[in-house]
C-alpha cells in the first residue's frame, strides 16, 4: 500500500501543515526539512501530483496532443519533446488524435480535465476555434510542425515552402522538366506544394494537373497510389518531389513492385531523414528537418509561459531545414 502524508506525520512527529507546506514547495525549518526528507526516503513516499495540483495549480504535467502517433515523424517529435520535458522535471500526457478533428477536440478537453500546465499540439483541425477551450482556461499552447491560420498562439515550424523550392530547384538543375509532386492537404503538404509550384514557375516549367497527386493526409498509401497514377500516364514525370516520410515509403514500395530503380527509372527528392534512408544502400537526396531543435524550441517557449506566467507576444519560430544531397537524382 502506498505511503501517505499521514505516514510521514507518524514518522516525523510533525504537523500536517508543516509537511504539506514542504511538499508544496514552501520553506520550513532546516531540522524539519531533514526529518521530512528522511521519512520520504524511508517510506518511499510519492506525492499525488494531481491532488497537489488542486492546491498549487501546477501539476508539472504537459499534454502532448499528437496528430497521429503512428506517423514516424510525429512520433519522433513526441520522443524528443518528452525527453526535454523530463529534463525540466515535467511528465508528458500523450493523446493521439488519429487524424480526427473530433478526437482532437476530445483530447484537448481531456487535457484540461487532467489539469495539465500546458499543451504541445500538432493540429489536425484547420479551424482556429479548436484552441478556444485552452484560451478560455488560460492554459498555454504551442503548435509544433504546423500552423493554424489566425491562431493567436506560439508555433514552431520549418521553412516548408523554401525547403521544397530548393529541392525542386535541385531536380531542375539536373535537367528535369517533367517533375511531379505527391503531397497531402495538411499544412505541411500544402506549404511544400506551394514551394514546388514556385520553383517550377520561376524556371518557366509547366505544372500540369496530372503531375500533382494529393489526399487529405500523408500516408504510405498516398505515396503508393500517387506513384501508380504517375506511371499510368503517357508521359510520366522523370522526377518527383515527395513531401513526407510515409509518402516516400509508399513510392518506393510501388517502384519495387514494378521492378523500377532509382534514379535510373525515376529521380526523387524526399523529406525527413528517419529510419529508411539510413538503411538503404541508395542514398536519397533528402530535406532534413531539425526535429530536435523543433522540440527544444517548443518546450522552451511553453515552459516559459507556464513558469513565468507573463503575457508576451506570440512567437512564431521558423527553423531552417537543410538538404542532404544523395544519389537519387539522375542527370539528364
Amino acid at each position: 500500500m502506498a505511503s501517505t502524508i499521514k505516514d510521514i506525520r507518524a514518522e516525523t512527529g510533525l504537523g500536517l501543515a508543516t509537511i504539506s507546506k514542504y511538499l508544496n514547495g514552501g520553506n520550513v525549518r532546516e531540522e524539519n526539512r531533514i526529518k521530512i526528507e528522511e521519512a520520504i526516503k524511508k517510506l518511499d513516499y510519492h506525492p499525488n501530483e494531481m491532488a497537489r495540483g488542486l492546491v498549487t495549480k501546477h501539476t508539472k504535467t504537459i499534454g502532448f496532443v499528437i496528430n497521429n502517433i503512428a506517423s514516424t515523424f510525429s512520433g519522433s517529435l513526441l520522443q524528443h519533446a518528452s525527453t526535454y520535458l523530463l529534463e525540466r522535471g515535467y511528465s508528458t500526457m500523450i493523446c493521439d488524435s488519429n487524424n480526427s478533428v473530433r478526437q482532437e477536440a476530445e483530447n484537448i478537453r481531456f487535457c484540461l480535465e487532467k489539469l495539465v500546465d500546458g499543451v504541445l499540439l500538432i493540429p489536425v483541425s484547420k479551424d482556429v476555434s479548436v484552441l478556444n477551450p485552452l484560451k478560455k482556461a488560460g492554459v498555454p499552447v504551442v503548435l509544433l510542425d504546423r500552423e493554424l491560420p489566425g491562431a493567436d498562439c506560439d508555433s514552431v515550424v520549418i521553412d516548408n515552402r523554401a525547403s521544397a523550392e530548393r529541392a525542386v530547384e535541385e531536380l531542375i538543375r539536373c535537367g528535369h522538366k517533367r517533375i511531379g509532386v505527391i503531397h497531402s492537404e495538411e499544412y505541411t503538404g500544402m506549404e511544400r506544394f506551394e514551394g514546388y509550384r514556385s520553383a517550377m514557375q520561376k524556371a518557366g516549367l509547366k505544372t500540369p494537373k496530372q503531375y500533382e497527386y494529393t489526399r487529405p493526409v500523408h500516408s504510405s498509401e498516398l505515396g503508393y497510389d500517387g506513384m501508380k497514377a504517375f506511371l499510368g500516364l503517357k508521359n510520366p514525370p522523370t522526377a518527383v518531389l515527395l513531401s513526407n516520410y510515409e509518402v516516400t515509403l509508399g513510392v518506393l514500395m510501388m517502384m519495387n513492385d514494378k521492378g523500377l530503380y532509382c534514379p535510373e527509372d525515376l529521380s526523387i527528392v524526399s523529406f525527413d531523414e528517419l529510419i529508411l534512408p539510413m538503411v538503404m544502400k541508395l542514398k536519397l537526396t533528402i530535406v532534413v528537418q531539425p526535429i530536435e531543435e523543433i522540440c527544444a524550441e517548443g518546450v522552451r517557449i511553453l515552459l516559459k509561459r507556464v513558469e513565468e506566467k507573463k503575457d508576451f507576444q506570440p512567437q512564431k519560430v521558423t527553423l531552417h531545414a537543410s538538404m542532404k544531397i544523395g544519389a537519387s537524382i539522375k542527370e539528364i
